[in-house]
């Protein structure tokens, strides 16, 4: 088994039910959801003039490689109506790969682990209430070290509305 780190994030539409309906499709698809952090409300980062996001890291023990992996995503996305029409535009759903074991990958498909990790609270900060003491594979810093040394000033509030 493999284990993978995602971040699921929405701004569309019921925010809430988003992450569960994204949740519950990933876990017979693509592997086990084997620990989830808790919701964030987020500012958009990357274009500002759209409603706050909703974020959520999860732990994913899955039969998959990377690959297999991203498109069983990418999948999901698409039943769910992600459309790719805008860069940083308002979505439905976005579900990345943050971490694969400790795969380093770097092709036109995927890229592993997500580049923007060190640079984005709205990363960082679900991903260490789960995974702080994971080390990145390419920084060799733990995920709660890269989030006490970002830079991103933009909102990261724990979500009291969701039901996790």
């Amino acid at each position: 088994m493999n284990k993978a780190f995602l971040l699921l994030g929405t701004n569309v539409g019921d925010r809430e039910k988003n992450l569960v309906v994204a949740r519950q499709m990933l876990d017979p698809n693509s592997g086990v959801i084997t620990n989830a952090s808790s919701v964030y409300e987020t500012a958009p980062w990357g274009k500002s003039d759209q409603p706050a996001f909703l974020n959520q890291a999860v732990q994913l023990m899955t039969p998959l490689d990377s690959g297999e992996l991203m498109r069983s995503i990418l999948r999901v996305e698409a039943l769910m109506g992600r459309q790719r029409t805008e860069k940083y535009g308002p979505r439905i759903i976005d579900i990345d790969i943050l971490l694969f074991n400790a795969e380093q990958r770097d092709d036109p498909f995927l890229t592993i682990p997500h580049p923007g990790i060190p640079d984005r609270r709205f990363v960082l900060v679900p991903l260490s209430e789960i995974a702080g003491e994971i080390q990145h594979p390419i920084l060799k810093k733990s995920i709660t070290e890269l989030l006490e040394h970002c830079t991103d000033a933009l909102e990261v509030v724990k979500y009291n509305g969701a039901t996790g």
